[in-house]
């Protein structure tokens, strides 16, 4: 399966190693969801986790960030962008995980926050949270 993760899905990663946005990374990492990621989306979710609130809410360090960062890296897939859509959300970084999503044919985009994608369901994309997308993979 073929995701896009929305950057409040990575944090929720850092912050609880028992919810479903974690398990989908350890997924990622066991070849049983393959993550899709822009540069300019990688960045994003690499500038949040280095945030100081951020590391201060999670535990982690700079080292950790880098660590965690360097191993999506190697199992992500690279997304190069061509813009397919006009601006149609109403957050422009949700716009960069939508145009990750057109672009690398994902299956799914994966977020918390459900309901800012909802028009991008007029271009068919489904639009799910960590544990729909943990639910389906252990049906």
């Amino acid at each position: 399966m073929r995701l896009v993760l929305d950057t409040n899905v990575i944090v929720a990663a850092f912050r609880s190693r028992n919810g479903a946005s974690n398990l989908l990374l350890r997924f990622a990492d066991q070849g049983l969801v393959t993550p899709l990621c822009s540069t300019a989306l990688f960045l994003e979710y690499e500038a949040v986790l280095s945030r100081e609130e951020t590391r201060a809410a999670t535990g982690h360090t700079l080292e950790d960030v880098e660590a965690v960062m360097g191993a999506l890296a190697a199992i992500a897939e690279g997304v190069d962008i061509s813009f397919r859509t006009r601006p149609m959300l109403a957050d422009a970084a949700d716009e960069m995980v939508l145009e990750a999503a057109l672009n690398g044919q994902a299956d799914a985009i994966v977020t918390h926050n459900v309901k800012d994608f909802g028009p991008a369901k007029t271009l068919g994309m489904t639009i799910a949270t960590p544990g729909e997308i943990v639910r389906r993979l252990d049906a």
